[in-house]
Formats: structure tokens, sequence, C-alpha cells
């Protein structure tokens, strides 16, 4: 039985920035989705194509904390460092995944890689955060440099495009993100006249992000950047493309669990939230430099 799709939500009128280096659409929860209708996912900000232009200054996000959750963040164009609390720090290139798990508490920061920031051109990114249950809150922080030769990869029959597997399974490939709870995370690159079917558990929470290109999902146009909120109801999404296109496609079994945020902490309950800031604040997290 096909997936139903619950709405079709186009991009958002006007971008915000995130720090001097991020302009984002955001799209969970911003579309009017909450945290709990798409559980484990909590936020999903979209940097559509954009050439900030060359700059000697770097642009990006400062040292903040997070706690509780992960952060997800695809490169698709450009360039992202990251420097973190725990001592890890790394850059990803077009094709590469940046997994991080902030768990107990960790400081990071972000920004646009130094010789890509000086050249400048085309910057696409999808950050995505994704709850921890309860039980994983308090798991130490750590992180997943993943990069594209490291997906699992599935080619789609008659040259129709590639299926980058991030997280869970496609078609018996595994994605190499480890996660906490079941997620499946797929970066679609469906060519002109490309067909893709899918099949997920109809109780996850599923959607999928128009990056790039115009396509019919399940019978239903949907235009680029647009955002597909499907129903907890059948199991098979059919994609075809009218043109070369790219597409994020993400579903994940429901944490049922009370969720409780602040800012960057997103906790169980209210007590956990004064928590997490007396430990941000007395220097639990660690330092960066």
């Amino acid at each position: 039985m096909k997936k139903l799709i619950e709405k079709i939500i186009p991009r958002p009128a006007r971008p915000g920035m995130v720090g001097d280096g991020f302009r984002v659409y955001n799209m969970i929860p911003g579309a009017g989705i909450s945290q709990q209708r798409i559980s484990p996912f909590l936020l999903l900000d979209f940097n559509a194509e954009y050439d900030f232009g060359p700059s000697e200054r770097v642009r990006g996000v400062d040292v903040h904390p997070h706690k509780g959750f992960e952060t997800v963040t695809i490169a698709y164009k450009g360039s992202v460092a990251h420097h973190d609390s725990t001592g890890n720090s790394g850059v990803i290139n077009p094709g590469d995944v940046q997994w991080m798990t902030a768990g107990d508490g960790i400081l990071h920061k972000e920004y646009h890689e130094k010789e890509f920031s000086k050249k400048g051109g085309p910057f696409e990114m999808v950050q995505l955060w994704v709850n921890l249950p309860k039980k994983d809150k308090s798991t130490p922080a750590h992180y997943q440099a993943i990069t594209a030769g490291q997906m699992g990869k599935v080619q789609l029959p008659d040259d129709a495009g590639i299926i980058n597997v991030i997280a869970g399974t496609f078609n018996e490939v595994k994605g190499p993100a480890d996660t906490y709870s079941p997620v499946n995370l797929f970066d679609i690159k469906l060519k002109k006249g490309g067909n893709a079917g899918f099949k997920t558990p109809a109780a996850h929470n599923t959607a999928m992000l128009v990056i790039n290109g115009n396509v019919e999902v399940n019978g239903e146009k949907a235009a680029e950047h647009s955002f597909i909120l499907f129903k907890n109801e059948g199991e098979e999404i059919n994609i075809s493309a009218s043109e070369d296109s790219v597409l994020l496609l993400l579903s994940g079994e429901p944490i049922n669990e009370p969720i409780v945020s602040y800012g960057p902490f997103v906790m169980n309950t209210q007590a956990e939230i004064h928590e997490a800031i007396r430990d941000f604040q007395s220097g639990k997290f660690g330092v960066v430099d």
C-alpha cells in the first residue's frame, strides 16, 4: 500500500541566518510540524544553494553548546569545518556527513572551511537534529565523520540514478551511521526520467525534502525545495523525476517520550533542562580552543 501524503509544504518565503554562515529555511519545526509529530527528528534546516562570495573572514557559527540529541550535517556543495570540546575536528566536503552525538554535553563551532571561504562558490547544506531516547541522553559526546566514499551505495536499474544510504538499510545495503533508534536517511539522486521505489514502516514518521529538481511522489507533484510530510499509513513511496533531482528521505521510529527543549538542549523534563544549563555554565561541557 502506498504511503499516504499528509501535506506538501513549499519553501518558506524568507530564509533565516544561523550565525553569519548558514542561510537556512527551517522546515522542522518551522513548517508547522511539531517535534512530537516528526519524532525522532527535532529540526531540519535547509541551506538552499547560495554563494556567500569570497571572504578573508571565515563565516559560520561560533562556539555553542548542545546536549541530549544528535546533529547531522549533510554537505551537498561547499565545505564546512568543525571543532568540538572532545578534541574532534574535521572538514566535510560535498557528499560527506558529520554526525555528532551531543549526548551528555558538548561545545562546538561550525564554519566555512578556510580555503573555500577565500574562494567563495555555491554552498548547499542540510542540518538535521535527531533526538536521543532518555536512556541514551547521558551517553558521552562523540563524533562520526562519514565520507562520501563510505556511504552505502545502490545503483538504480536502467541508469536511473543512485541512492547514498547514510543511515538505515535500502535494498539490503546498510548505511555507515550508527544510530540510537531506528532511522533511515537516504540521499537520493535521480536522473531526468528516473524512478525509484522505497518501503518504510507504516509506523515510522517519514518526510522528504526536494533539494533540487521537480518530482512526482506517489502521484503528487512536488516542486524544488518543497517538503513532503507522509501520513503513518502505508509503506510504499514511489518517486519519478521530470528533471535531474536530488532528494533527502528521512524516516524514523517515534521516540514516545516527553520532549522539553530550550535552545540547544533537548531533554525529557524541565528539571533536566535546568541541570543542562547548570552543567554548561559550570564548564562541564569542556572548552573549545
